[in-house]
């Protein structure tokens, strides 16, 4: 009897070694320098906003901003001593620089994610960022707009070069906040483009395109070619060129659809959108800022952002994108 209860309390005793050990391993440890790399080059530190539970502490335009614990920070403070990002870093660069070791926390666009890294992980946030495309003032004709919200093949683009990431759509805010999303139109119709387009004069089908963000350039040329399709004659050129149409991006920064729907307006350019009591004046709102084809929304897609092995906590976003480095800590690695 006393020797199988000898071979118990020797079972115990590993059990509770091995967790011990586990939980060593877990800790949170205080200290240390998280680096972080993105793709966004902000102008000012008031545009680029301040980690919770950090303060700025160095800038330079365009290209670093590091920011400290604050020992008073609400709830605590961070684990981090510091936080160090590099500004407009080019996608493809910072994966690599995450594989090599040379950055804990990168952006990843769809090209990214389709290479398995080893010890990776992946935190995206809800579907926050529209891309959207924005017409300037010279294309007067709403049928060329319509034109070319009828051509746009949303489905091939979403499964090919945006590797299905986030969600198809026709309206300016996603499903997740509003729950009307659905009833907005994001479906190509080719025979209705071409008629539109048969209707106006020919020298009114020309028009040019530009990608804001040249990341993004894939997804323009694609959209040249279902112009095409529809007799339209769309030329990409660079955004500098003063283009008749940009592809542009813009992050939702509210999960209330008003606040939401205010936010995109003023990012795009349009008319301030009247005040909403209620779900159905929310949705005529957002109905009225849409008529006319200004604007043709097209996706909204995660904010994804990958986390080298040092990298312990997380997960480093909420689900509107906002980073949460006070909930991280990083080990040295041998």
């Amino acid at each position: 009897m006393w020797s199988r209860w000898s071979v118990e309390i020797k079972r115990l005793a590993i059990a509770l070694m091995l967790a011990a050990a586990c939980l060593a391993a877990t800790r949170p440890r205080y200290g240390g320098t998280l680096r972080v790399e993105i793709h966004e080059s902000p102008s000012s530190p008031e545009i680029f906003g301040v980690p919770k539970g950090f303060i700025l502490t160095t800038w330079e335009a365009g290209r670093r901003a590091i920011f400290t614990a604050d020992d008073n920070a609400p709830g605590g403070r961070p684990f981090l001593d510091n936080v160090e990002i590099q500004l407009g870093r080019a996608l493809r660069d910072q994966s690599v620089d995450l594989e090599l070791g040379k950055t804990d926390v990168v952006e990843l666009g769809a090209a990214e994610l389709r290479r398995q890294a080893p010890g990776r992980r992946v935190w995206p946030s809800s579907p926050v960022r529209l891309m959207a495309l924005v017409f300037g003032p010279r294309i007067g004709d709403a049928r060329v707009r319509e034109a070319l919200a009828l051509a746009v093949d949303r489905n091939a683009i979403h499964s090919v070069l945006l590797q299905k990431q986030g969600e198809i759509s026709g309206a300016l805010l996603p499903e997740w906040i509003t729950g009307y999303a659905f009833v907005f139109s994001a479906t190509a119709d080719l025979a209705k483009a071409q008629a539109l387009v048969a209707a106006i004069p020919p020298v009114d089908r020309s028009l040019t395109l530009a990608a804001d963000d040249p990341a993004n350039r894939g997804i323009a040329d694609r959209i040249q070619l279902n112009a095409r399709d529809a007799h339209l004659n769309v030329s990409v050129v660079p955004p500098t060129a003063n283009p008749d149409v940009r592809l542009v991006e813009t992050r939702i920064a509210f999960a209330d659809a008003a606040h939401a729907l205010a936010g995109v307006a003023i990012a795009l350019g349009l008319s301030d959108p009247p005040p909403a009591r209620n779900p159905q004046e929310q949705y005529q709102a957002e109905r009225a800022l849409l008529d006319g084809f200004r604007v043709i929304p097209l996706f909204h897609l995660p904010v994804v952002y990958g986390a080298g092995p040092r990298v312990q906590g997380g997960p480093v976003i909420t689900p509107l994108g906002e980073w949460r480095f006070d909930s991280l800590w990083v080990e040295e690695r041998p």
